[in-house]
């Protein structure tokens, strides 16, 4: 007897549960996030408060141990020490030049993919961008060492012009960063321009505008979203990126190897400069925000 009424009764529960759930939209979209924003709460959020805390903190000259007592020196040492903010504002600049330089790169190569190209080449256009992502990270930024290196790749091609390469250092850096994240660029601005309704650039150049008319007054507008929604990995990767700087950035330091060089030295100094990083970052997204790129991702 028991066997056949539990069947029916948990069959009922599932059906109640159901209904509930197709009545309350709220309810199954709370559940549905629940365990994500728990994540992104305890892991994302928390490491970056205990971050903030431990900014605060200061360390024991003598034996480099954490003194939890609380202080603002640490800031105060990043706005007053020149060598600070030189390298804030250095890796500020160079995120934004690789952003830049992506932005610029990408936007040939997308309105090629997307609008020249045959459909049928398209998605193979597109899987040959996304190839270099397939590749180690180490692997791309030490192939740009020996292209860069004395007598590399780059020597060799520019040799007959009468040049030479760029060598280590900051263009190096740059270089190598806007190689890395040209793709992230590259496929916002491609599905734009995929999505651009053809009739748009018809009606244009049947009112009379030229190429460059119509890309500043229609093109321009509509993709300009999709170019700050690349921005974001392109800015926030190349702020935060220490590795490619010690590999073909010679003597450059950025943010990101003063952080590294400091954890072992004094701690709660490099989750100072770890706050920077993070701070220009929200400021970016709150300066975009308008552009309704935070839509496009």
């Amino acid at each position: 007897m028991t066997s056949e009424v539990t069947p029916a009764a948990g069959r009922g529960t599932v059906r109640r549960l159901a209904g509930t759930l197709h009545r309350r939209p709220r309810l199954r979209l709370a559940l549905l996030l629940t365990a994500p924003l728990l994540w992104l709460t305890v892991l994302y959020l928390g490491s970056l408060t205990v971050l903030f805390v431990s900014a605060f903190w200061t360390t024991n000259s003598f034996t480099s141990q954490v003194v939890k007592v609380w202080s603002t020196d640490n800031f105060h040492a990043l706005f007053t020490t020149p060598v600070f903010r030189q390298v804030i504002l250095r890796s500020v600049g160079v995120a934004l030049a690789v952003t830049v330089l992506c932005a610029v790169i990408a936007f040939p190569v997308a309105f090629y993919t997307a609008r020249v190209a045959r459909p049928k080449w398209r998605p193979l256009l597109v899987v040959a961008i996304l190839t270099p992502l397939w590749a180690s990270y180490l692997v791309k930024v030490y192939a740009w060492r020996l292209i860069l290196s004395e007598g590399g790749l780059a020597d060799w091609i520019l040799k007959p012009l009468g040049l030479s390469g760029p060598g280590f250092g900051l263009p190096a850096t740059v270089l190598t960063l806007t190689y890395l994240w040209l793709p992230y660029m590259i496929l916002p601005i491609h599905t734009a321009l995929e999505q651009l309704p053809a009739n748009l650039l018809d009606a244009s150049a049947d009112l009379g505008a030229k190429a460059g008319r119509t890309f500043r007054s229609v093109v321009l507008p509509m993709v300009l979203p999709s170019v700050a929604a690349g921005s974001v990995f392109t800015f926030s990767l190349s702020l935060g990126d220490y590795i490619t700087v010690q590999i073909v950035g010679g003597k450059t330091q950025l943010v990101g190897n003063l952080v590294y060089s400091n954890i072992e030295l004094n701690l709660p100094m490099a989750a100072a400069l770890g706050t920077v990083p993070v701070l220009v970052i929200v400021l970016y997204l709150l300066a975009i925000r308008r552009t309704g790129a935070l839509t496009s991702l």
